[in-house]
């Protein structure tokens, strides 16, 4: 049940983010909607194709669609009347990605596969709505590739839920500390601004 609600709070932020990208790249409420949908369901997508999952665990959970389409709907009419700060689609992000990307280590641990890909699963899981949503925007290269600390924060957070779910630390700490991880990585690069070193080469 926890881990249900979480979830729904994960995807619903993922739906609010894509509706403050679309709000930013202009678009018009169906773009908001279909942003919306993209971020939310796309790294799970992603990751029940990859482990061979039918069907897809979206097409059958209508609360999890009533979910996202509440939050991208909410959003919309919130724009409409006040302007939110500049880092709220950054914060919001951070959240969906906190939760997304444990769930993604849970199903990963529950199809029984390698710990390694348990890991490689989660963070494709985190961050694939994030970029799916850039690209869709236009802007490019995604936020995952533009030296933010992204990609890194899920990938601390999936080690965190493997290491904890081999010690046996039980589901409820697991999956609260290893979103904590991902959550307070992000959330600290955005508020204090903090970056990944660029590739530096021989010109």
């Amino acid at each position: 049940m926890l881990l249900h609600v979480l979830y729904l709070i994960g995807v619903a932020a993922f739906a609010a983010s894509g509706v403050l990208a679309a709000h930013r790249a202009n678009m018009d409420p169906f773009g908001g909607l279909v942003l919306a949908f993209a971020a939310s369901v796309s790294g799970g997508t992603l990751r029940d194709l990859i482990l061979d999952r039918h069907p897809l665990y979206w097409t059958h959970d209508w609360v999890l669609l009533t979910v996202i389409a509440c939050a991208a709907v909410a959003t919309m009419l919130y724009l409409r009347r006040r302007e939110l700060p500049q880092r709220s689609l950054m914060v919001v992000d951070a959240v969906g990605l906190a939760v997304v990307t444990v769930m993604g280590a849970r199903a990963a641990v529950d199809a029984g596969v390698t710990p390694a890909a348990v890991v490689i699963l989660a963070v494709l899981t985190g961050v694939t709505g994030e970029v799916v949503r850039d690209v869709l925007c236009g802007q490019f290269p995604p936020l995952l590739l533009r030296e933010e600390v992204y990609a890194t924060a899920a990938l601390a957070g999936a080690v965190c839920y493997q290491v904890l779910h081999w010690l046996e630390a039980g589901q409820t700490l697991t999956t609260v500390a290893a979103a904590g991880i991902v959550l307070a990585l992000r959330l600290t690069a955005v508020f204090r601004d903090l970056h990944l070193p660029r590739l530096q080469g021989v010109r």
